[in-house]
């Protein structure tokens, strides 16, 4: 199993963001996981396009962008110009799914669907061929911080058994509480790629703690 491990500077000082990101990347991070929250369909409002483009001339990974907002149709193609490499959107808010997910992957990036807590594996069926990677929200999405929901780890292995069914390379991430004590379950269950937080920007040393959480993971995935 191929671990990644994503930072989400949601959790990071914004006045020295480039600074917290280029630790995350001396600690190993293969992704940057970035928030996009827009005050409606989250209660929460944090960056958009510019910010994006503005990382991507400071971090040699890519970056992950989760757009949690309304109407995403109407900025995939903003935030792919600004340096998007996995764009991910709510199935709850893109009615029109298909045409949304094969739009993202006209423009090059890789394309994503997100699951909120409450939000059912199976209305994947209809997309899975169009799906780079599924994000399962093991929180509420809004708000950094939050407690783990322990269900997750079997909605985890819901989505892993519905992309094997359908002989789907897309990956699994999980986003919300992850930390170590989540981690083993998480990866065991089959998610793939770790978005952290708290966990990593929250510390005295965001290389170390983002080099210690993927060791976890690694050491997990290979038990």
């Amino acid at each position: 199993m191929n671990i990644r491990i994503a930072p989400s500077i949601l959790a990071a000082d914004f006045a020295a963001l480039g600074e917290a990101v280029a630790a995350a990347e001396r600690g190993g991070a293969d992704l940057i996981h970035v928030d996009v929250m827009d005050g409606h369909f989250v209660p929460n409002i944090t960056i958009g396009p510019l910010v994006v483009r503005a990382l991507r001339r400071v971090t040699t990974v890519p970056l992950f962008v989760h757009l949690m907002i309304t109407d995403p149709d109407r900025y995939v193609e903003a935030f792919a110009e600004a340096g998007a490499a996995m764009l991910t959107v709510h199935v709850e808010a893109a009615p029109h799914l298909h045409r949304t997910l094969t739009f993202i992957r006209s423009l090059g990036v890789q394309p994503g669907v997100a699951l909120n807590p409450a939000t059912p594996v199976y209305v994947l069926e209809e997309v899975v061929p169009e799906i780079g990677h599924v994000l399962v929200m093991s929180v509420n999405p809004g708000f950094g911080g939050q407690a783990f929901i322990p269900r997750s780890e079997s909605k985890v292995r819901a989505v892993r058994d519905l992309l094997d069914r359908a002989g789907s390379p897309a990956a699994i991430a999980i986003d919300g509480g992850i930390d170590r004590h989540t981690i083993p379950g998480v990866v065991a269950a089959g998610a793939e790629i770790l978005v952290a937080g708290v966990a990593v920007f929250h510390t005295d040393d965001p290389a170390a703690a983002t080099r210690s959480l993927k060791s976890l993971a690694m050491s997990q995935a290979h038990a």
